[in-house]
């Protein structure tokens, strides 16, 4: 099947979805292997922000098992048509406390934690809904104002208490590099690392480190990221 229809009768072509995909496999396993890190699996989300449900069911059926969004309004819908259980959701960009209920009506996971508050609200809905909601803490490596995301500084703190919240399990951190300078970007992926390690020899759990997109995800798996989050690579420049 070489294309699908998607809404207002748009054509997806399923081929080149289906090669791009092969191509950033086959490039973040060039870069393990560059960076001698042997069979470690770096899992693939395919970030689907201003995309279409049919291009959602397109990287679906490309193998890609987990897919991530940005915004609770635009997600909700999507998942929904998608149905149950086609793949796993993450939730990536900023949450407000008061969009936790419905995010976690469709995230499979959220890997943008950047506050105590925004933690105990997780943990408070997640109890409600008799869950184990698996989060990353966000961390701004690069001191951006523009990021979102825990100071390094802070992250020890925050992540000591997400352990101890019911209803939450920190797998890990997630980070955003500089857009543009792949100098920058592997020091900020190098720092978010030893970020992990640090909090490893705690006794605290990280088991991802969500690093790398479109622009910068070779360097990120150099520099040890699990996890790469792949819009445009995969689909091309979004139109609107």
């Amino acid at each position: 099947m070489p294309s699908i229809a998607g809404a207002s009768g748009q054509k997806i072509d399923r081929a080149a979805i289906d090669e791009r995909v092969a191509e950033v496999r086959e490039r973040i396993g060039v870069a393990r292997r560059r960076a001698g890190r042997g069979d470690d699996t770096v899992a693939l989300v395919a970030v689907t922000k201003g995309r279409t449900v049919a291009e959602v069911e397109a990287v679906i059926e490309a193998a890609v098992a987990d897919i991530g969004e940005n915004t609770v309004q635009e997600a909700g819908p999507k998942a929904e048509a998608v149905g149950p259980g086609r793949c796993r959701w993450h939730f990536l960009g900023h949450l407000q406390r008061n969009k936790v209920a419905a995010a976690l009506r469709f995230a499979d996971m959220v890997q943008s934690v950047d506050s105590t508050r925004l933690a105990e609200e997780l943990s408070r809905r997640a109890e409600q809904q008799g869950r184990l909601v698996p989060c990353l803490i966000e961390v701004n490596v690069s001191g951006e104002e523009t990021k979102y995301g825990v100071s390094p500084e802070e992250l020890p703190e925050l992540a000591q208490r997400v352990t101890g919240l019911p209803g939450l399990g920190l797998q890990g951190l997630m980070t955003v590099a500089p857009w543009g300078d792949l100098d920058s970007a592997r020091s900020v992926f190098a720092g978010l690392r030893v970020l992990g390690e640090h909090l490893v020899s705690r006794g605290l759990p990280v088991r991802h480190l969500s690093m790398g997109m479109s622009d910068d995800y070779e360097v990120a798996v150099e520099e040890g990221s699990t996890m790469v989050r792949i819009g445009t690579a995969i689909f091309g420049t979004r139109k609107h």
